[in-house]
C-alpha cells in the first residue's frame, strides 16, 4: 500500500491533469487516508516553505532572461551567425537549425521552448528549400534536447537544488555533453542530406572578413551567456544574480544596441515570466511534498538497495539506469521526470563513487533524448502540433538522429573526464 501514490502520480497524469497537481494531490490522499501518522496541515506547511530558497530565485530571473531575448533581436542574430557559420555544409538549413538550438541554450534554456519558436521559425523556411516537413520537424525535435544541456538550462540549476552541489559545476558541466550532441546531429544532417539531394543555404562558404562582420553584429548575443559563465566562475556573483543581470544585460542590448526591444513587448514578457516561472516552481515545492512522502516511508533507501543487489559495478549501474532515465523521459517532462526521478538515483550513484556533477550531465542528457522518442516524448508533440505533422511520419524521420544522441549519452556516460574538465576548472 505503501506504493499506492506513485501509482496515482501516474494515473492523475496520464488522465491529463498536469505534473504538479499529480504529484500534489498524491501527496495530499497519502497523508490524509493512509494514516501515515503526520498532520495534513504539516504537510501544507512543507508546501509552502519549499517556495523559501534563495537558489529558486535564479528561475524567474532566467525565464525572463530567455523571452526578452527573443523579442529583443538577440535571438535573430544568433540564427544569422549559426547562417554564416554552417549555411554553407550540405543540408544547409538543417545544420542552421542544430547551431541555432546550441546557440539557445544560454538563450532558453528550455527543450520545448526552443522546439516551438523554431518549428514556426525555421522549418517553413526548411520546407520552402525543398526538406520534407516530417525531416524538418524531426531535426527540429532532436536540436531541441540540447538547449537545455547548453548552460544557463534551467533543469541544470533543478538538478543543483535536488543533489546539493554547485550551480556553477553544473553549469560548466553542460557544454561537452552540449557541444557533442550538436556534432553528432550535424553528422548524421549531413549523411541524411547527401543521400536526399538537401541543398546548402549558401553557395559558397563564408569568408574570413564575413564571419567577422556577422560576429561583430552577434558579438552581445553571443557574449551574453558567456559573461554569466565567467561572472560564476570568479564568484562575481551568485547563480541568482546571474539571472537579474542577465535579464538588465538583456534589456540594454534590446533598447541600446539592437533598438528592437520596445515598450510594448514588456506584457508579453512579463506574462512568459509568470507563466514559465509558475509552472516551474509549482512542480519544484510539488514534488518536495511528494519527496516528503518518498523520504517518510524510505522509498529511496529501498531503491537503493534493490539497485545494490543488482550489481556493485558502477558502470553496469550506469547502464542500468540509462534505461531507466531513458524510459522515464519518454513518458514525463524533462523538468517533471528529473524533479521525481533524481531524488531517488542520485543516493545510488553517490553510494557506488560516481561523481554526482558527472551524474547530473548523464542524467539531464537521458531525459531530454527521452523527450523526443515515442510514444511520449514532449518535444515530439510540441514540434508536431505546431507543423501539422503526423506522429507516424515524425517516427519514421527521427530514429537516425535519436541513434545520433545515444551514442552521445555512450560516450558521456562512460568517459566521465569529459563532462568533468570544465568544472574541475572551477
Amino acid at each position: 500500500m505503501e506504493y499506492l501514490p506513485v501509482a496515482i502520480v501516474f494515473i492523475l497524469y496520464f488522465s491529463s491533469l498536469p505534473i504538479a497537481f499529480a504529484l500534489f494531490g498524491a501527496s495530499i490522499f497519502y497523508f490524509t487516508f493512509m494514516d501515515a501518522g503526520m498532520p495534513t496541515d504539516l504537510v501544507l506547511q512543507k508546501f509552502i516553505t519549499a517556495t523559501a530558497s534563495f537558489p529558486l530565485l535564479a528561475i524567474p530571473f532566467f525565464v525572463m532572461a530567455g523571452s526578452v531575448m527573443n523579442y529583443s533581436g538577440i535571438s535573430a542574430k544568433l540564427m544569422q551567425m549559426a547562417d554564416v557559420l554552417t549555411g554553407h555544409l550540405t543540408g544547409g538549413m538543417a545544420q542552421v537549425n542544430v547551431v541555432l538550438s546550441t546557440f539557445m541554450g544560454g538563450v532558453s534554456g528550455s527543450a520545448n521552448a526552443d522546439a516551438a519558436m523554431q518549428s514556426k521559425i525555421l522549418v517553413p523556411q526548411m520546407q520552402e528549400r525543398g526538406y520534407s516537413k516530417a525531416f524538418s520537424a524531426a531535426i527540429t525535435a532532436a536540436s531541441s534536447a540540447i538547449s537545455p544541456v547548453i548552460p544557463p538550462g534551467i533543469v541544470l540549476i533543478i538538478y543543483a537544488l535536488i543533489a546539493q552541489v554547485s550551480v556553477a559545476k553544473m553549469f560548466a558541466a553542460g557544454y561537452a555533453p552540449g557541444l557533442i550532441m550538436a556534432a553528432a546531429l550535424m553528422i548524421t544532417v549531413a549523411i541524411i542530406s547527401k543521400k536526399r539531394g538537401y541543398k546548402p543555404t549558401r553557395e559558397i562558404k563564408a569568408n574570413s572578413k564575413e564571419i567577422a562582420m556577422q560576429f561583430i553584429d552577434s558579438m552581445w548575443s553571443l557574449a551574453l551567456p558567456f559573461g554569466v559563465i565567467l561572472g560564476l566562475r570568479f564568484g562575481l556573483f551568485t547563480p541568482t544574480e546571474a539571472g537579474a543581470i542577465a535579464v538588465l544585460a538583456s534589456v540594454l542590448i534590446g533598447i541600446l544596441i539592437y533598438k528592437e526591444l520596445k515598450k510594448e513587448h514588456f506584457i508579453p514578457i512579463m506574462k512568459d515570466t509568470i507563466y514559465g516561472t509558475g509552472t516551474v516552481v509549482l512542480i519544484i515545492v510539488s514534488a518536495s511534498v511528494f519527496g516528503y512522502y518518498l523520504n517518510w516511508e524510505q522509498i529511496p533507501q529501498r531503491l537503493t538497495e534493490v539497485l545494490l543487489s543488482l550489481t556493485q559495478n558502477k558502470y553496469v549501474m550506469l547502464a542500468i539506469m540509462n534505461v531507466l532515465l531513458l524510459a522515464m523521459g519518454m513518458f514525463l517532462e524533462g523538468g517533471a521526470a528529473l524533479i521525481i526521478i533524481a531524488p531517488l538515483v542520485v543516493p545510488v550513484a553517490t553510494q557506488l563513487g560516481i561523481d554526482p556533477i558527472h551524474f547530473g550531465a548523464v542524467l539531464i542528457v537521458n531525459i531530454m533524448i527521452g523527450g523526443v522518442t515515442p510514444p511520449f516524448g514532449s518535444m515530439m508533440f510540441t514540434t508536431c502540433s505546431i507543423t501539422g505533422v503526423t506522429i507516424g511520419e515524425f517516427v519514421k524521420e527521427i530514429w537516425p538522429f535519436i541513434i545520433a544522441l545515444l551514442l552521445t549519452l555512450l560516450l558521456v556516460t562512460y568517459w566521465p573526464a569529459v563532462v568533468l574538465f570544465l568544472p574541475n576548472l572551477l
